[in-house]
């Protein structure tokens, strides 16, 4: 029973698809239970596909017993569960072969994403590792369902707790195997990738969780498990990740010159295809960029796909997003050289080029263009501020003004550019 009403199992179901198209399942039903994903019904629910497996009756349903979060792995559909990120085509191949060459050893993966629900918090960390550890490695299952059996109440425990009595302690068990050994002996440790560390809101688990799998490891240095953890950097996660058992890498330093040389000129291609006024300067004055101003500004940018990315949004915004500097000596429907008007892409390439390597002196020149917009003070002074993001309707009822007001430039300019993360 669930809330008063009959709640109906499903024990086997192939292909099924809860979302828009139900299939063969009936509407009408309420509170369906399928493997432990329940459908609570209405017109505007929605869920990932999942794929079912049959559970044969009187084995343990880990599933139904661990209720995990079904779109926070890498296999999400990421056009409704975000990040839809991918690398550039072209890009960064060594590091995507490297990540090919893991794949048979990926036991888990967990994608936090912020203002998300489960996935921001770390309420559903373990059990749904768990899930995909006993999927991934068979022998491990035993073991999981096992500490289920013997702490009923498991999801109420502490982190520290879930995690060791469903995660590194099955596996651990799982390893005496000869096979799992064997895996190991030729191909490398086991991996579980956890991306996006500093997305989670439990910022005081986040630091248990780091601390325990520290104490873990260095518990039983031997087992043939690693944790790839994936964050910007933020005090409480890097102060701890200061350890001997930890390597620090920096994503730039796997960045080669000819990725970013690759971003630009696909970057710049397709842009000369959409925009009308360079297509009109390349018929009067030949292809733009020039190779040597795409050289230069390949070394400008250095090795962080960060700031082709913002240089480029610079680079390309409309050219009625800004007024147009006004000179009192020249009429302002006097034609100008479109390679020295800085409103068009030709002539904030120039500008780009002499700007410091680095978002400061970036980010003050998108906010000059914009600094004329109504409530421009308020709106920037508000958005340093805040604690926590705010959504364009959060910040319209906060400063008490129309939302459409709350869309000007400044947002768009200073809050759309990439995070150093991303």
């Amino acid at each position: 029973m669930t809330d008063g009403a009959a709640t109906t199992v499903i024990k086997h179901a192939d292909n099924v698809i809860i979302g828009d198209n139900f299939g063969g399942v009936d509407l009408s039903l309420k509170n369906t239970i399928l493997l432990g994903i329940i459908y609570q019904g209405g017109e505007n629910s929605r869920l990932a596909a999942v794929n079912f497996q049959h559970v044969p009756i009187g084995e343990l349903d880990l599933v139904l017993a661990l209720q995990p979060i079904p779109d926070a792995s890498h296999t999400r559909d990421r056009e409704i569960s975000p990040p839809n990120s991918a690398c550039f085509p072209g890009t960064r191949e060594c590091v995507i072969r490297a990540i090919f060459e893991t794949q048979e050893r990926l036991v888990g993966s967990f994608f936090f994403f912020r203002n998300t629900g489960d996935r921001s918090r770390i309420t559903k960390f373990a059990t749904t590792l768990a899930c995909q550890l006993a999927d991934k490695i068979p022998e491990a299952k035993p073991f999981i369902e096992k500490a289920v059996r013997a702490a009923p109440d498991l999801k109420g425990l502490n982190l520290v707790s879930q995690l060791r009595r469903l995660v590194y302690e099955p596996f651990k068990a799982a390893c005496k195997w000869g096979l799992l050994l064997k895996m190991f002996l030729l191909k490398g440790p086991f991996l579980v990738v956890i991306d996006g560390l500093d997305e989670c809101e439990d910022r005081r688990d986040v630091e248990i969780f780091i601390d325990d799998l520290l104490q873990f490891f260095k518990e039983n240095p031997f087992v043939p498990l690693r944790f790839l953890i994936t964050s910007r950097i933020e005090q409480h996660i890097q102060g701890r990740l200061k350890n001997d058992q930890v390597r620090l890498m920096n994503l730039v330093e796997h960045c080669s010159r000819d990725d970013i040389d690759t971003f630009l000129t696909i970057c710049f291609e397709e842009e000369k295809k959409r925009n009308l006024i360079i297509q009109a300067f390349v018929r009067e004055h030949g292809d733009w960029p020039t190779k040597a101003d795409k050289d230069q500004l390949v070394d400008h940018i250095g090795s962080s796909f960060l700031l082709p990315s913002t240089l480029l949004k610079y680079i390309f915004e409309p050219t009625n997003n800004a007024p147009r500097p006004m000179n009192p000596t020249i009429d302002a429907s006097t034609p100008t050289d479109p390679s020295q008007d800085a409103l068009t892409p030709m002539g904030r390439l120039p500008h780009t080029l002499k700007m410091n390597p680095g978002l400061d002196t970036l980010y003050a020149q998108t906010l000059a263009r914009s600094q004329h917009l109504p409530h421009f003070s308020v709106i920037i002074s508000t958005i340093a501020l805040l604690f926590e993001p705010l959504s364009i309707a959060g910040l319209a009822e906060l400063l008490g003004i129309e939302s459409f007001e709350s869309r000007s430039r400044p947002r768009q300019s200073a809050s759309n550019h990439p995070h150093p993360r991303d």
